[in-house]
């Protein structure tokens, strides 16, 4: 690495770690607020699943059958009500009027007429109608609940065989195989749009910036190679980018146990040093794509606010690789497609997530994205060639 290079790497060093403002909003500031507002959800769920936990549903009731209070714990579940005029309930429930949330109508004589139907003949089964109204939370909650008693109570009048009634463990799934499906869904996409965010912080200004103010065109005329240039701006770029993202991963792993605290099964610890060792080379080969072409686009640009609005369609293709992990139909069906940049990181970070990874799988994308660096640090030397693209302002 020549003297060249390294001064071009202190510059921007100096440029961003000198700078509090910039170190706090563009590496600390991520991962903080991703923090906080991850936790603020996962104690939102956890809010609403106590109150679920405790709400006990005002239910109208017509005909309401006596062996029905007696089936589970239905009495001790919900308040009931019995009613005559349901017409008049229906009208509340539907204005979202009265302390009442569902409306349950059971036929008359409904214990006699299901003792006597016969489930082999065509005629058509008692039906218990239950009214609620979707817009409302409590009704919504109290639909549920009682969908669920239903079914108890048609189990204790025709209980013929149960199903996993032992209370045994019956899903054989390993907390390795939770984790890792749980995970590979979701930290991917996150993980790149953390990285180009970082990315996108600080290219445009480095770039772009310096180009509208001038002092770029200063630097090119030092005896100086143009790719010194190019690569010098790439790889502090990366750095800095790397330890953004790398605070919005922190701050993702520290919420998660508050965001998913329901999940049954899940820990992260589940995961050894060859794996984080695997995610930080794919990582490294990411960021500097990303660099990359957001210092494309900021050289064509005139200035950062131009530089930013050209990068954003960038970060919806970003994005939409990032979802492709989500979806079995976009992964990847043969060993070639590890060779398309930013398309091969958010597939080898759900592999690695999901501990389905091979190694191949993980050197040709590595080797994919350097190549690809290497053809971007070419294509921004000649820019900085061009009088024409630096002096455009």
């Amino acid at each position: 690495m020549t003297s060249n290079m390294m001064a071009i790497i202190k510059k921007e060093f100096a440029r961003c770690f000198k700078d509090r403002r910039m170190v706090f909003n563009t590496i600390l500031m991520p991962g903080i607020m991703i923090y906080i507002i991850y936790s603020f959800i996962g104690l939102g769920m956890r809010s609403m699943r106590t109150s679920e936990e405790n709400f006990i549903p005002q239910v109208y009731v017509k005909n309401l059958p006596d062996a029905f209070m007696h089936s589970g714990e239905s009495g001790l579940l919900m308040d009931f009500i019995d009613i005559t005029d349901e017409a008049e309930v229906k009208e509340m429930l539907q204005n979202g009027q009265g302390e009442g949330n569902l409306l349950v109508i059971f036929p008359e004589d409904f214990e006699h007429q299901a003792a006597a139907y016969d489930v082999t003949t065509q005629k058509t089964a008692p039906q218990v109608e239950v009214y609620y109204n979707s817009t409302s939370t409590d009704s919504n909650t109290a639909y549920g609940m009682m969908i669920d008693l239903l079914d108890q109570y048609e189990t204790t009048m025709a209980n013929k065989f149960d199903v996993n009634n032992q209370g045994g463990k019956y899903d054989l799934a390993s907390e390795r195989d939770v984790t890792g499906q749980i995970l590979s869904m979701m930290l991917p996409m996150l993980m790149m749009i953390f990285l180009f965010s970082g990315c996108m912080a600080t290219a445009p200004e480095s770039i772009a910036g310096e180009k509208e103010r001038g002092t770029i065109a200063t630097m090119l005329v030092t005896p100086m190679k143009r790719s010194h240039l190019a690569l010098g701006k790439i790889i502090s770029l990366s750095v800095i980018a790397i330890l953004s993202g790398f605070s919005s991963f922190l701050g993702t792993m520290l919420s998660l146990p508050s965001l998913m605290g329901n999940a049954e099964g899940m820990n992260a610890g589940v995961y050894g040093m060859n794996d984080y060792i695997m995610l930080m080379a794919v990582i490294l080969s990411t960021v500097l794509v990303m660099v990359s072409l957001i210092s494309i686009v900021s050289a064509f640009a005139k200035n950062v606010k131009e530089a930013t609005t050209w990068v954003t369609p960038l970060m919806m293709i970003v994005m939409l690789f990032g979802v492709s992990s989500m979806i079995d139909g976009l992964k990847p069906t043969s060993a070639w497609m590890y060779l398309i940049p930013l398309y091969n990181s958010v597939q080898c970070m759900n592999g690695i997530f999901s501990f389905s990874v091979q190694t191949v799988d993980i050197v040709v994308t590595i080797l994919s994205n350097i190549a690809c660096t290497a053809v971007c640090v070419g294509i921004l030397t000649k820019m900085f060639n061009s009088e024409k693209v630096i002096f455009s302002r």
